[in-house]
């Protein structure tokens, strides 16, 4: 019923069935809305990363939240992976950068600081496999639930705003790197939100219009749904809520899916949202509350409400923010960034995405504005008819295998991986048994990986654990250094 109602809501047109064609934003609003985006998603991260993985069974009780940055900001990866990217699109003038060069990124910059589907896509690509492969679920056992998809999608609704579809398609087109499936539909809602966030003041708008940009088969749906129902049963009780979502959606026995999935953390960020509206502090404080992965939840949601408030709006509160953005771990990448700079970064690659997209600038009452072409969100990506796209990537992978099992060291060593993922191992054993155990030997020469194999969650790896096992491959008993 609650699913039934949220689509009646939606098709009756709550986001607004007449909208103009386009939408003018004065320019240094725009500039000042992506800088408040920016720093919301920034406060969220790094002021959250005390809550991360601290409220699981019971929420937090976080009474009180002042946004502070006295030491400047640092890379993170719910922020930094983006900047990576976002600094590629700035300097390369394109909005969606190559599969090889975004390969040629992860392994300049990309090397610690991950984690889940975001190392195991980073293991893959020294195979020599680029995305969207690195992100297909049945050869990255973590993509098909891992949250990358939500924090690493933040900025691609920056960078389009009043632009939901092309935020979406810009989003998913970096998030495949690591996730596919559901997760995909994360990216989606998300940035169709922070999109829609430009042009719409009303949170549970906001939610309600988000919710259209995700496939009709979509769990989240159900998810976006069930939080709204019981927001709207319980409207002073978000705990209430927040004993719901766990009872609900908590089904993996407690495993890292049940800390790290989409569902749990998706569902926080939708309830922190209904129930603190527009009150940025708020807001944050019940996204640290709601727990689970709270550190990237809050930095959503601070993203959200960073848009509808604004960067000259933060600097009014008087909250002690330094201008760094230190770089810890992204390799190749400036070591005297600031908040500024990547803020620029963004506001440039918007100016091209609107420009791209039928957009132009223009001067009213003697200002500069951007007049840009509204969009309704939409669904861009559905969810794949085969959720592992598994005869997909067959059909692309296995004549390269039996190629490969004949190449390099790292063709060999890929080849062998390809060919335990995709149940190919034991009949290419069979067949050609020299070969096969040459390229077995080499891919035990990538120990992090075969690592990675084993410490992957069920059941997606468990095939694959089963092949490396049967093949002799042991986990290292010491991670190499």
């Amino acid at each position: 019923m609650k699913q039934v109602m949220l689509a009646l809501l939606l098709s009756a047109g709550t986001v607004g069935a007449q909208e103009p064609a386009t939408v003018d934003l004065p320019a240094d609003e725009l500039e000042d809305r992506i800088r408040g985006g920016l720093l919301g998603q920034i406060f969220g991260n790094l002021n959250g990363l005390p809550h991360e993985f601290k409220y699981i069974e019971e929420p937090g009780k976080v009474e009180t939240y002042t946004p502070s940055l006295p030491d400047g900001a640092r890379t993170d990866d719910d922020t930094d992976i983006e900047w990576v990217y976002v600094a590629e699109m700035a300097a390369s003038g394109r909005t969606f950068v190559p599969p090889a060069r975004l390969a040629e990124l992860w392994k300049a910059n990309i090397t610690k600081g991950i984690w889940c589907a975001n190392l195991y896509a980073r293991n893959l690509m020294d195979l020599g496999l680029e995305p969207p492969a690195t992100g297909r679920i049945c050869l990255n056992p973590w993509s098909v639930f891992n949250i990358s998809a939500q924090f690493v999608s933040e900025a691609f609704g920056l960078v389009a705003p009043g632009m939901p579809r092309t935020a979406s398609k810009i989003g998913v087109h970096y998030t495949h790197v690591a996730v596919d499936g559901e997760p995909i539909q994360s990216t989606q809602f998300f940035t169709a939100m922070i999109a829609l966030a430009f042009v719409e003041k009303d949170v549970v708008r906001i939610v309600d219009a988000g919710a259209t940009a995700l496939d009709p088969r979509s769990e989240l749906r159900a998810v976006v749904a069930d939080v709204r129902g019981w927001w709207r049963e319980h409207p002073g009780d978000w705990r209430q809520t927040r004993r719901l979502i766990k009872e609900k959606y908590t089904r993996h026995g407690g495993g890292m899916r049940d800390r790290n999935g989409y569902e749990l953390n998706s569902a926080a960020i939708v309830a922190a949202l209904l129930y603190g509206g527009d009150d940025f502090t708020e807001g944050l404080r019940l996204a640290f509350n709601m727990g689970w992965d709270s550190d990237c939840n809050a930095a959503t949601v601070g993203t959200i409400l960073g848009v509808l408030k604004g960067r000259r709006w933060m600097d009014a509160q008087g909250w002690v923010v330094k201008d760094v953005y230190r770089n810890t771990c992204r390799d190749a990448m400036p070591k005297d960034e600031t908040i500024t700079g990547y803020g620029e970064k963004l506001v440039r690659v918007a100016r091209s995405v609107i420009l791209e997209n039928g957009g132009r600038e223009v001067e009213i009452g003697g200002k500069k504005a951007w007049r840009i072409p509204r969009e309704a969100p939409a669904n861009v990506e559905p969810l794949p008819a085969g959720l592992d796209r598994a005869a997909e990537v067959r059909a692309e992978w296995l004549p390269r295998i039996e190629k490969d099992l004949d190449g390099s060291p790292r063709d060999r060593a890929r080849a062998a991986y390809l060919a335990l993922a995709l149940g190919e191992s034991e009949r290419i054993r069979k067949e050609r048994p020299e070969p096969w155990k040459a390229a077995v030997e080499e891919l035990k020469k990538f120990p992090i990986l075969v690592g990675q194999i084993y410490d992957a969650p069920g059941p997606q790896a468990g095939r694959i654990k089963a092949a490396a096992k049967a093949e002799g491959l042991v986990k290292p008993e010491k991670p190499p250094k």
